[in-house]
């Protein structure tokens, strides 16, 4: 196993099958690149499910026990369920991150690979908020997670990204996962590092979960980061909340491979890549030994001076008034 020079261990890895995606997030790092009415080839500087194959197996040599694909959106990809396919003869749990809308056609195909579960990000209900919020249609989304429950991709988990705009719909999406105990609902703060200046759109999270712990049925609380989960009946609700989060950081297990097969040690820096592809099998194993031993916590380590997470720093949106049923 790989250990970093602050004592974290390395347990998963997030692979990112491609920087394209079909839809237009307001507050991602990309544009997008408009409708994909269907799954698309891959481009030349994505790696073939092959180079994803050998990054895996030599992971698994480190004792990465989980692996997740992300993107871009990797259902852009027509390849996908063959990436998954071969990454599950080394590691078996393996999981999927989507925006959902073309999960319908290929839940099955991509169970029967070996997936194991999704999570799909969806930020409002309200199809005319999800539009102006995502830039595509809700409905698909809808059907995607109708299949993924269907052919056994559980527990499915919805990412909302909380800030301005989202922040309001929080009730109506935990009354959402309150009607089938095998979805689960993921707030995950808004990340200013990723977007530029817009840290106006900020809420207070803090504040969130104590909206959150006052009408909870019950509290847990999670090994990983400390992370709070809130119990409504039915609905499990966790929150993701990292900035400013010295503790999040401290308790990160994970490194990162770039679409065009580049090591990458936290998801907030782009100055810690580590070519792999065309590399020996020593020189491979040789460059996770380095992403890993260069490492350290963003919060706490790469980044020291940062302002305490307050109400002051992000000022609080009130919540729709309507609480989520107590069942």
């Amino acid at each position: 196993m790989l250990i970093d020079s602050t004592g974290r261990p390395v347990t998963d890895l997030r692979i990112s099958v491609t920087k394209r995606c079909n839809f237009s997030c307001i507050y991602c790092h990309d544009e997008g690149l408009g409708p994909v009415a269907s799954p698309r080839s891959p481009h030349a500087e994505e790696m073939s499910p092959l180079e994803v194959e050998r990054l895996v197996e030599v992971a698994r040599e480190f004792e990465i026990r989980s692996i997740k694909f992300t993107g871009g959106e990797p259902l852009v990809r027509a390849d996908l369920e063959e990436i998954v396919a071969r990454t599950v003869r080394h590691v078996a749990d393996v999981s999927l991150t989507t925006n959902g809308s073309m999960l319908a056609k290929r839940a099955e195909g991509l169970r029967n690979a070996g997936l194991k579960r999704v999570n799909v990000s969806i930020d409002a209900l309200d199809p005319a908020a999800f539009h102006e919020i995502r830039g595509g249609s809700l409905t698909p989304v809808l059907r995607g997670i109708e299949e993924a429950l269907r052919v056994g991709l559980t527990p499915v988990k919805l990412n909302m990204v909380v800030f301005r705009k989202t922040v309001d719909h929080i009730p109506e999406l935990i009354r959402f996962v309150a009607r089938n105990d095998r979805l689960r609902l993921q707030l995950i703060q808004f990340m200013p590092e990723l977007v530029g200046p817009k840290t106006d759109w900020a809420v207070d999270i803090d504040a969130v979960k104590a909206w959150l712990e006052r009408r909870a049925d019950r509290v847990l609380v999670r090994e990983m980061h400390h992370r709070r989960i809130y119990r409504f009946g039915r609905a499990e609700v966790e929150v993701v909340d990292p900035v400013y989060n010295a503790e999040f950081c401290r308790n990160c297990h994970r490194i990162r491979v770039t679409h065009q097969g580049e090591l990458k040690g936290c998801l907030n820096r782009n100055d810690d890549l580590v070519p792999t592809r065309g590399l020996s099998d020593s020189a491979l194993r040789a460059a996770f030994r380095k992403v890993v031993a260069e490492r350290v916590p963003y919060y706490g380590g790469y980044v020291t001076n940062y302002p305490a997470r307050s109400a002051a720093t992000s000022p609080l949106i009130q919540l729709a008034r309507t609480d989520p049923p107590e069942e």
